[in-house]
């Protein structure tokens, strides 16, 4: 990759990990003659200091940047993800806790990885963005996630209906606590904990995973991320939740419909060569093990 001129800094200024890393990255920014860019949200925040960096005032000022930089956890990956949306820009996530799977360089490693992607020393892979129309009084409204689609039945702890039709054909009617529609991406998060598997981020697929389904015979379902997935709530008279990577909140009726597809864009994340999903999987899941100390 070519080596950038710029990037702009995205996180979480609710941890004092983040404050305490900001100068850090900034000094680091002067010495390799990079220009950083700080959003309004992070000024706003710390109002006390005087910094001489230019200011992302817009979505549309990350179109200009080489690269984001994100300083916190899979979720504040995830909320930069939606500001950059379909813009070419890609993010490099740093936790600012233990390894996550979007976030994926650790504190330790991060000025080797940023000395890496100033030396254009990074690859950046592509993921599938999810977006769900829903049809709701006549309206349409679309959403995108990186992560996943769910409904759920909100707050009446009460069982949801829901019928589920891929590219037009019946697959099934659902009667469960609620329903996952995830990527690759995030088969990692909820879908994982309600029992879904682990799709490696190449599988081009999204999974359709039942959350405690009343049935045992009600398995999660993986189809082509070329699919339409229709979900519509017959019989439903309560109120349904919908969530889009688990940060959008929308309020349903029972007469609305979703139609989830691959939206029209995907989202670029930076990556390099020695990096080892499988080897994220054993450190954060101790995934292989069988009860070793």
């Amino acid at each position: 990759m070519r080596k950038p001129l710029s990037f702009g800094i995205w996180g979480n200024t609710e941890k004092d990990s983040f404050w305490k890393t900001l100068p850090k990255v900034l000094d680091w920014s002067k010495e390799k003659e990079l220009a950083a860019h700080l959003t309004e949200h992070i000024l706003t925040k710390e109002k006390g200091r005087d910094y001489s960096q230019p200011v992302i005032h817009s979505k549309e000022d990350i179109t200009k940047l080489d690269f984001m930089l994100v300083l916190g956890g899979d979720g504040t990956f995830l909320s930069c993800t939606r500001a950059v949306e379909h813009r070419p820009t890609p993010i490099l996530g740093i936790h600012l806790g233990d390894l996550g799977f979007l976030a994926k360089v650790t504190l330790k490693d991060l000025f080797q990885r940023l000395d890496q992607v100033a030396a254009g020393d990074f690859t950046v892979e592509q993921r599938t963005i999810v977006q769900a129309v829903i049809s709701k009084n006549g309206i349409e409204k679309q959403h995108t996630g990186l992560n996943d689609f769910v409904v759920s039945n909100g707050e009446s702890h009460r069982m949801l209906t829901t019928q589920v039709h891929v590219n037009d054909h019946l697959v099934a009617k659902y009667k469960a606590d609620g329903l996952i529609v995830a990527t690759p991406t995030g088969s990692t998060a909820y879908s994982l904990s309600s029992g879904g598997p682990i799709i490696t981020p190449d599988v081009d697929s999204f999974v359709i995973t039942p959350i405690s389904p009343h049935s045992l015979t009600s398995r999660p379902l993986v189809v082509s991320a070329d699919s339409a997935v229709r979900i519509d709530f017959p019989g439903e008279e309560d109120k349904i939740t919908f969530m889009a990577d688990g940060q959008i909140y929308e309020t349903l009726d029972p007469t609305c419909a979703i139609e989830i597809t691959r939206a029209g864009f995907n989202i670029g994340l930076i990556d390099f060569k020695d990096n080892d999903y499988f080897q994220t999987l054993r450190t954060k899941m101790g995934w292989g093990r069988r009860g070793e100390g």
